[in-house]
């Protein structure tokens, strides 16, 4: 088959499309062929050298991906759930960026009703990643409030829809007017321009000095602080990402004062059994809200396979609102 191989850590050139082997399933596995992946922040980063694949991972980047069951691994039964030939899609530790792919049992999603296969590659990182930390950790719900930042990324645009969906009152930051209308759009109710505007301020302003009940924030260091300050009594605080780099200086005090939590987590590095605990969760919880039509992947723009270089370009530069796609 052909995969993108990192053939050097660096820059979107180092990523090349190579004939490589085949992979096998496990005996827990199956094997699929890919209509689509997804492009996620990770890959950008485990291209640099800087996120390895978990042991006895795929070495291809690609964290999700859509496509059509090849073969079942030899522990798995017709029907049991998944048949050769069901179209699905899969939340992946990598190899994703590739013509087929062998996917744990468990990681396994049926391509939600009233989207296509190739737009299906959109939804299990972002699903998985917001249903996980806000929802199954930071116990967001109905009523409260929500801050997002990087509304109109790919985990922004799916957070801001499941959020509405819930009955939860979203507000958003990004960077330029365009993103902000195409959040707007999704039904998020405040939109700040971290570009322009204080985002502590216009939170106290609009929740009349309270602050909001969670915060998913992929930006780590350089927000900690004003993240602590624009959050509520009881407030949760979810780190995902490390954009704005991984050390602060903090004031500590308004933990103390407001009874505040915060997490971390990744989704790539658990294990396989508290993966398919997710996915599971997911297809109860977010599955109806798509058959719905009250969520849809946000699909930005399609490269083919041997394009990812351009794919992971524009994705660097942050012009993209939701999510970026390859297809073999």
């Amino acid at each position: 088959m052909k995969a993108v191989v990192i053939t050097k850590y660096g820059g979107p050139e180092v990523l090349q499309l190579e004939d490589v082997a085949d992979p096998t399933p496990g005996a827990d596995e199956v094997l699929i062929k890919v209509a689509a992946t997804a492009l996620n922040r990770a890959d950008t980063v485990q291209r640099k050298g800087a996120y390895p694949p978990p042991k006895g991972s795929s070495p291809y980047p690609g964290l999700e991906v859509s496509g059509t069951i090849l073969a079942l691994g030899s522990s798995l039964s017709p029907g049991s759930p998944w048949n050769v030939g069901d179209e699905v899609c899969a939340l992946l530790s990598g190899g994703g960026y590739a013509e087929k792919v062998a996917v744990p049992v468990g990681q396994l999603l049926p391509v939600p009703q009233g989207v296509s296969l190739r737009d299906a590659a959109a939804l299990p990182e972002v699903a998985c990643t917001v249903w996980s930390t806000v929802f199954m950790m930071s116990h967001l719900s109905p009523g409260e409030s929500f801050l997002i930042h990087g509304g109109s990324s790919g985990i922004g645009t799916f957070a801001i829809q499941i959020s509405k969906y819930l009955g939860i009152k979203v507000f958003v930051t990004a960077g330029s007017e365009e993103k902000l209308e195409a959040c707007k759009n999704l039904g998020a109710d405040v939109c700040i321009n971290y570009k322009t505007e204080d985002f502590v301020a216009r939170v106290k302003e609009e929740t009349g000095g309270k602050g909001v009940d969670v915060i998913l924030d992929n930006m780590g260091g350089s927000y900690f602080q004003r993240n602590l300050d624009s959050l509520s009594v009881d407030g949760r605080l979810f780190i995902i990402g490390f954009q704005g780099g991984s050390t602060a200086d903090v004031n500590l005090s308004p933990m103390l004062a407001k009874r505040l939590t915060v997490q971390a987590a990744g989704l790539r590095g658990r294990s396989i059994e508290n993966k398919a605990k997710i996915v599971k969760e997911v297809e109860k919880n977010v599955w109806p809200a798509i058959a719905e039509g009250k969520l849809k992947p946000i699909v930005f723009k399609t490269f083919p396979l041997a394009e990812a270089a351009e794919a992971h370009r524009l994705m660097e530069s942050s012009s993209h609102i939701g999510k970026i796609l390859l297809i073999p």
